[in-house]
C-alpha cells in the first residue's frame, strides 16, 4: 500500500505534507523519531505544516507510538495499516534503534470485567545483532 491509498482508505485529505511523512516512515525499516522524520523531509514545510500533519496522522491511528521511555519515543506504520498483528518491539540499548518484531506476536490480555483495553504494547530491551558485532 503506498501513501496515498493509505490515506483514502482513512478518509483523509491528500496533502503533500502527509504524503511524505507516510513515505519516510514506510521506507524505513526501523521506527523513527519525530525529529527524525523532519530531516528525512528535508525543510520541505515549515513547523506548523509538519506538526498538524503529524498530529493528524497520529490521530487516525496510521502512525504508532513506540514509547521506549518518557525522552524516547519513536513512531512507525500502525500494524492495522498494514494488517499486521499486535507485536513486540525491540530497543537497542547501544544504537538507540527501535525495530519492529513482527515475528514476536503478543496476546491481547484477557482483563477483569468492567476494564477495556486501548493498546498493549511489548518493548524488549538489549542489545541488537549490528551492536553485538562490534
Amino acid at each position: 500500500m503506498n501513501p496515498a491509498e493509505v490515506l483514502q482508505r482513512h478518509h483523509l485529505k491528500r496533502t503533500s505534507c502527509r504524503e511524505g511523512i507516510l513515505d519516510v516512515i514506510m521506507r524505513s525499516d526501523k521506527a523513527m523519531s519525530e525529529n527524525e522524520i523532519r530531516e528525512k523531509l528535508a525543510g520541505n514545510y515549515d513547523r506548523t505544516t509538519f506538526y498538524r500533519s503529524f498530529k493528524t496522522l497520529e490521530e487516525s491511528r496510521i502512525l504508532h507510538r513506540i514509547v521506549v521511555d518518557h525522552l524516547n519515543v519513536r513512531y512507525a506504520i500502525d500494524p492495522a495499516v498494514n494488517s499486521n498483528p499486535l507485536h513486540a518491539h525491540f530497543y537497542c540499548e547501544a544504537c538507540n534503534e527501535v525495530k519492529c518484531m513482527e515475528m514476536i506476536p503478543v496476546a491481547v490480555p484477557v482483563l477483569p470485567k468492567g476494564y477495556t483495553a486501548n493498546e498493549t504494547e511489548v518493548i524488549i530491551k538489549g542489545v541488537c545483532h549490528h551492536c553485538q558485532d562490534k
